[in-house]
């Protein structure tokens, strides 16, 4: 196939997953006439309707708690990616594997978690432990700040450890040869890594300000306004208000369209391309008896917060037996899991989702790398510059809608007439799981991208090789480890999606999320939980398999790319 035939193939596949569907959803807020949505070819009422007092302060509520929940996450990924991967601090590796961990829990189960534990009558209650101090503070903007980061910590990481990876310790030498000392080298490491960091931060707000398990959760419980739960009420009631979520959407995009321009604004004009074949390993830094205490510290209170508190909600809850039912015997046992496990709830399901999980995971990570190449290009393009706004805006709308914006695109009978039928199949769940997959997929990876000098496949080329070659044989052991990390996230992240997996589950077939979410609707909390945990150590499993597999079967030169000694 010829470049620019791949090139075609490349961009109707992105039209096919992303633009049409988000199109013709967004289309409905003036026309919904163009979707049976209402009679009127041309309005702007659902703007009136969705921006009202109310929603401006939901709005502006949005905004506040996703710039904060940006830098924290980035600030906190940039300590944990730098510890993990410049230091020698014992035991550093297990950090990689949770945040790997925090990427499996969806964002409304580590909520529910914390409420468990803090609600009136709940855990800590039940126990002897007053909770009305605790739940002042989680239950509000604190809480769903702290909620939201946890989830934005996994993705700002493995953008900024990716990009860390890449970067020899030649520029810091330099800096310290020249009379710099290391706040001096810090500062021209954290340019370099910019690309990273404003890849973090983009993905990170984008991500917070259209996550609505957190808004329908603690934000709803406290009563605490966010514009995604807004959202959310107008595809959830009845009738549905699709031209009025097509409205509060396009506000949403707005708001990315912001951190699209600082974005750019940010890193125009400026090269970071340091990855190159005489790219030294960096050396480790050893910290002191003190500094390491501080820092073990420093993490075990992380660790608590991110994993501990959610986690102790769910297993306890899991071990209840009867909770949230008049049904059961309310003692701590194991009885919720040996009915999940002798019964088909899970186990099919379970097979199901895993299958699709690693074609998504496959499928989008190969789609990612084409997209973070025309994101890394030398020079701001157009094409990249479309692509970038396509991807931010695909995070910007929150799954739910994102599905119903598939359920106009491919049940049109446009469809049938050239017997295309899609709809109700595991087609088109795929299709779903890809599309938003792939923005953030592609996010992670466009700072490794971004590192590639086009010198190595030139050189290659100059050798005789040809594009497929030259990819195989240079690039793709340069970018092995971030590949991996970036299947794996995918793979995870597909494994418990909800919102796509509950519009879209073809009939006879139960993703797992579905038979989750099913057993809490009917307050078999006890259940749920033991079906959620199940779930979450499989994909545990699955990502330990994948990095010990890379640790002793991949080649040694692949594993050097990014190794500290």
């Amino acid at each position: 196939m010829s470049r620019g035939s791949a090139f075609l193939v490349f961009w109707l596949l992105i039209v096919a997953i992303l633009v049409v569907p988000i199109l013709l959803f967004l289309a409905v807020a003036f026309s919904p006439a163009l979707l049976a949505q209402g009679p009127e070819w041309f309005t702007l009422s659902a703007f009136a309707q969705a921006l009202d007092g109310q929603l401006l302060v939901a709005f502006l509520d949005s905004t506040v708690v996703g710039v904060v929940t940006a830098v924290l996450s980035a600030a906190i990924a940039f300590w944990l990616a730098w510890v993990v991967m410049r230091t020698d601090l014992v035991g550093r590796r297990i950090w990689t594997g949770v945040a790997f961990a925090l990427l499996l829990t969806p964002s409304y189960l580590i909520a529910l978690g914390w409420e468990r534990l803090l609600e009136p009558n709940g855990v800590l209650e039940l126990i002897g432990i007053p909770a009305d101090g605790a739940r002042s503070v989680m239950y509000g903007p604190v809480g769903i700040v702290v909620v939201l980061t946890v989830k934005g910590i996994p993705f700002a990481f493995l953008a900024i450890s990716n990009t860390l990876r890449g970067l020899g310790h030649e520029f810091e030498d330099a800096v310290r040869v020249h009379g710099g000392g290391r706040v001096a080298a810090l500062r021209i490491v954290v340019a370099l890594l910019s690309p990273g960091v404003w890849a973090a931060l983009a993905i990170v707000f984008a991500e917070s300000i259209s996550d609505f398990g957190v808004a329908s959760t603690l934000a709803n419980d406290s009563h605490f306004l966010v514009a995604t739960y807004s959202l959310y009420m107008a595809v959830d009631s009845f009738p549905v208000h699709f031209p009025v979520a097509a409205a509060i959407s396009w506000v949403l995009l707005v708001l990315i369209v912001l951190a699209l321009l600082a974005q750019n604004a940010a890193l125009k004009g400026r090269s970071f391309r340091v990855l190159s074949g005489r790219s030294k390993p960096v050396l480790s830094q050893r910290l002191s008896p003190a500094v390491t205490a501080i820092t073990w510290l420093c993490f075990l209170v992380f660790l608590l917060l991110a994993l501990g508190v959610p986690a102790f909600g769910a297993v306890s809850a899991s071990l209840i037996d009867g909770l949230g039912s008049l049904a059961g015997t309310h003692q701590w046992d194991l009885s919720n899991y040996l009915r999940v496990l002798s019964s088909p709830q899970l186990g099919d399901p379970l097979v199901y989702s895993a299958i699709l999980a690693a074609i998504t995971a496959t499928a989008g990570v190969a789609l990612a790398v084409a997209c973070a190449r025309v994101l890394a290009a030398r020079g701001s393009t157009l094409p990249g510059r479309v692509l970038d706004f396509i991807l931010l805006a695909a995070v910007a709308l929150p799954g739910i809608v994102f599905a119903a914006g598939y359920i106009f695109a491919y049940n049109l009978p446009l469809w049938s007439a050239l017997h295309l039928q899609i709809y109700g199949t595991t087609t088109l769940l795929l299709l779903a799981y890809l599309a938003t997959a792939l923005p953030s997929t592609t996010r992670v990876l466009v700072g490794t991208m971004s590192q590639i000098q086009e010198s190595m496949l030139e050189a290659s080329r100059v050798h005789g090789r040809g594009p497929l070659r030259a990819w195989l044989s240079i690039v793709i052991p340069v970018i092995a480890r971030p590949l991996l990390s970036a299947w794996l996230l995918t793979f995870a992240a597909t494994l418990l999606e909800l919102p796509v997996s509950q519009l879209l589950s073809p009939p006879g077939s139960q993703p797992v999320s579905v038979g989750i979410e099913a057993a809490l609707a009917k307050y078999d909390y006890g259940g749920g939980t033991a079906m959620e945990v199940l779930a979450v150590l499989f994909a545990l499993v699955v990502v330990g398999i994948g990095f010990g597999a890379f640790r002793l079967f991949a080649p040694a030169g692949w594993r050097a790319i990014g190794r500290t000694r």
